[in-house]
């Protein structure tokens, strides 16, 4: 049902819209909406639109006239949810239900008559996170040892596709980045509806989702952006008929199409029609006709385009099957020849010969999909864990991703693929001479998202942040126009007498005319931050003889500023074996070298065990060399990936030889900018747990802020506090590093939408800052000559800096991105640097210790 307060498009306001669609033009949220009432012969010319968009997508994808479906079993594993939505018949309570969850053997038996049956989808559908409100959830995943429904979820799945080799597709609900991460591993595709945006429906009382906190629409909306950073294939949808108006309706498809094009992962839309239902709050509401449904399915097509694969389910239209297919759908949904529909009940699937007849009649071929979209499963990486791969490639067809209809599901070992190493391996010297193969990676046009999106992103993000008063907002974007002189005084004054109160919320302004500080003032603060410098560490430069050693650079995440990167076939992929890491360790010591610093790329094919095999072939090599390795990024998935907690991940670790951690991957600790910059790196709030953890468990680690690419200096001064609270709690951070971007190869300059890196202003201002501000908890503060070059780091050591890092040996990462400082340096020529600056140099150890001669 609509909100029928809302005033009715005029008739005028309709056709105008209808000409916009049917020549091709984009529509706005008004037009949209206005089309949603079309009726008549108004209705028949927006269902031919909308059927000529999806006739057009479908010869794009290679099966014109092809309407799909996926033959599934649907298992219930819980009824019972924490959610409380008012038309829900499948939420049920404890006393209702012979146990909380279906067990093991229920889950099996269920997907093996299925199996026998040739189905090739299972369809976990429960309540969300139960044990957070019932008791009686809560015992039974204790009593068979699980920490929550997510993790019985996940065994469940995992024995699904071993004993009966069908392809789970879950829908448990709300899920974080570390929980889509955690998933992904067992199942190739997921789902969750967005169903609307209208947040008054779940805010205000005797709403549709009043009581239900899962059902907030922010919420629902960042999980279809993680599922998108994680690259998960991903099923969503709206509910119509609940309350909503007509542009609440349309504003709902707008979010939709904004999440597939910043990440291309949204596999299927649906569009639901409320049925009212029994024993229900709404019982009294009328369902939503099915006129109405059909012009939102057609505007849903144009909004959406050819490439959207759009579902309407077929158990709810009443038999109006060619109404839906005129309407522009191109898919029926999971339909099932064993189980019923647990969420609507009392109305079941059509028979499949049926569905084929009704689809034959209307002018169309009906062919079985797998639970996950043929795009998907064609394009491979990023989409398909390895461990599920060969589950699904037994059961599709390779020339059109579709299944093999013939083909019964076999359980087949859940396992890690076997380790290929090989590519590139001499890129760390290689890089120095004949440099990388081209500026970008094969599926740039792909994998980084829509850059109109992107660049859309960025552009509200410097308008929402720009803050109040004159030096704040002058800062905020980067500009010293309009700086208030009284607050770069008060700042300045801070500065010399108590540093750390500026990153005080109470002095902002005064830390942020710091930022913005330019010419003597900048000259000042620099004198400052070097005399607080001398005060706190004395004047010996220091160093560590260390070598990176980046064992891997191929990696899916699709991080919009990175370099490094490449896909497995890419002319410069390249994957170490143990023994050749451990070759490097080895030549690292003979070289007197006291640290070799492991990072990678995020390699779907690097085993679980893979990074404490690393450890412990160093150690076992080199009993003496301190094992810096692993960035947060790395630790979070591969915790994620082994299916357990990031405490248990890095005891794990530690027990292996880990001794600290890189800092690294935190670039902007602010997610509004973070995910404009990564697009699929973990949060700002992961990497804290990651780093924290670490902490608690005696791991140090050092602490990074990339900075010059899509940020402004209020994003620095929250970077500078966050990592002040970390350091608060754990004390655990060794040094602080500030990462100059470099911009030359990196995609988001390439796609115009970073600088090219920061000015010299901004370097210096951001070290001298870094001194400042971190002043009483992190006393080491060190620049990168990689990304300086010798002369910029003589200057910063004169602005609070006292740190050189290392000697590196190898240097990859930003090499690939542009950088020209080349990839090592000498214990002589970092001695040289320090010597330009007029100060002694120390060698030291990784934390900070004398270092053996």
């Amino acid at each position: 049902m609509l909100d029928r307060t809302e005033s009715r498009p005029t008739a005028a306001a309709v056709e105008r819209a209808l000409r916009r669609a049917a020549s091709g033009r984009a529509l706005d949220v008004d037009e949209a909406a206005a089309l949603l009432t079309a009726r008549g012969p108004a209705l028949d010319e927006l269902l031919r639109v909308a059927g000529d968009i999806r006739d057009a997508g479908l010869r794009e994808a290679g099966r014109p006239g092809v309407v799909t479906f996926s033959k599934k079993v649907f298992i219930p594993l819980t009824r019972l949810c924490r959610d409380r939505c008012h038309y829900c018949t499948f939420a049920t309570v404890p006393h209702r239900l012979p146990a909380a969850f279906l067990d093991r053997d229920e889950v099996l038996a269920i997907a093996r008559e299925g199996a026998a049956q040739g189905c090739k989808e299972a369809l976990f559908t429960l309540g969300d996170r139960p044990e957070e409100r019932w008791p009686a959830a809560r015992e039974w995943l204790d009593a068979r040892g699980y920490d929550s429904t997510l993790d019985y979820l996940r065994a469940c799945a995992v024995a699904v596709l071993e004993e009966t080799g069908l392809l789970p597709h879950l829908n448990p609900g709300v899920l974080s980045w570390s929980e889509l991460q955690r998933l992904k591993p067992v199942a190739p595709s997921m789902g969750m509806m967005l169903e609307t945006t209208a947040t008054r429906l779940w805010s205000t009382p005797g709403g549709p989702h009043f009581g239900s906190p899962d059902k907030e629409p922010a919420v629902r909306l960042r999980v279809l952006d993680d599922a998108g950073r994680v690259g998960v294939p991903f099923t969503t949808g709206i509910l119509i008929g609940i309350g909503e108006t007509l542009a609440e309706r349309v504003d709902a498809l707008f979010a939709i199409r904004r999440a597939q094009r910043g990440y291309g992962h949204l596999q299927e839309v649906i569009v639901q029609n409320f049925r009212a239902k029994p024993d229900t709050a709404m019982r009294g509401m009328p369902d939503a006709e099915l006129h109405d449904l059909a012009a939102t399915v057609a505007v849903a097509r144009v909004l959406l385009g050819p490439k959207a694969r759009i579902q309407a389910p077929p158990n709810l239209i009443a038999g109006e099957y060619d109404l839906l297919l005129r309407a522009g759908i191109d898919d029926w949904g999971g339909v099932s020849p064993v189980t019923p529909d647990h969420v609507n009940p009392e109305r079941p699937w059509p028979r499949l010969d049926e569905l084929a007849r009704h689809t034959e009649k209307a002018g169309f071929t009906l062919r079985e999909r797998l639970t996950i979209y043929p795009e998907y499963v064609r394009a491979g990486d990023p989409w398909l864990d390895p461990r599920v791969l060969p589950h699904v490639t037994a059961l599709a067809d390779p020339a059109t991703g579709l299944a093999v209809e013939a083909a019964r599901p076999v359980g087949r070992p859940w396992q890690e693929p076997e380790e290929v190493f090989g590519g590139r391996t001499d890129l760390h010297a290689t890089i120095d001479t004949t440099g990388r193969t081209g500026d970008r990676r094969g599926d740039y046009d792909s994998v980084y998202g829509d850059w109109s999106e992107v660049a859309a992103q960025v552009d509200a993000s410097r308008v929402s942040a720009r803050p109040s008063g004159p030096a704040t907002a002058a800062a905020a974007a980067g500009s010293t126009v309009g700086a208030g002189d009284r607050d770069l005084r008060t700042g300045l004054r801070l500065a010399a007498d108590d540093p750390a109160a500026l990153l005080e919320p109470r002095h902002t302004d005064a830390a942020l005319a710091l930022f913005a500080a330019d010419g003597p003032a900048l000259d000042q603060l620099c004198r400052i931050a070097d005399d607080v410098r001398r005060d706190a560490v004395g004047d010996d430069v220091t160093y560590v003889v260390n070598r990176n050693i980046n064992f891997s650079n191929v990696c899916y995440v699709g991080c919009r500023f990175c370099a490094f990167a490449q896909r497995e076939r890419d002319a410069d992929a390249y994957r170490l074996s143990v023994d050749q890491v451990a070759d490097r360790a080895e030549e690292a010591w003979a070289a007197s070298a006291t640290e070799v610093c492991l990072q990678g790329g995020i390699d779907p094919k690097l085993p679980v065990t893979g990074y404490a095999d690393l450890i412990r072939a160093i150690k076992a090599r080199v009993p003496g060399m301190h094992v810096h390795a692993f960035s947060p990024m790395e630790i979070a998935t591969a915790a994620a990936k082994a299916g357990v907690s990031v405490r248990e991940w890095l005891t794990a670790l530690r027990e292996a030889g880990l001794d600290t951690i890189p800092g690294t991957a935190a670039e902007i600790l602010d997610d509004e900018v973070r995910w404009v910059l990564t697009k699929g790196k973990l949060p700002a709030a992961a990497w804290v747990e990651v780093v924290g953890t670490a902490h608690e468990l005696g791991i140090r680690s050092s602490s990074t802020m990339m900075y010059g690419h899509v940020d402004h200096p209020g994003q620095w001064l929250a970077h500078f506090r966050v990592l002040a609270g970390v350091q608060d709690r754990t004390g655990g951070f060794t040094e602080f590093v500030a990462l100059p971007f470099v911009h030359t190869n990196a995609p988001i300059y390439l796609a115009g939408i970073a600088r090219p890196g920061p000015t010299w202003r901004e370097n210096r201002v951001v070290h001298a800052m870094a001194r400042l501000l971190l002043h009483g908890r992190i006393d080491n503060i060190q620049c990168s000559w990689v990304k300086l070059g010798d002369a910029g780091t003589v200057a910063m050591l004169g602005g609070g800096c006292n740190d050189l890092g290392g000697t590196l040996m190898e240097e990859t990462i930003s090499r690939m991105a542009g950088s020209d400082n080349g990839s090592a340096r000498t214990e002589e020529q970092l001695r040289a640097i320090a010597a330009a600056a007029g100060r002694p140099a120390r060698r030291r150890t990784t934390a900070y210790g004398d270092a053996r001669p």
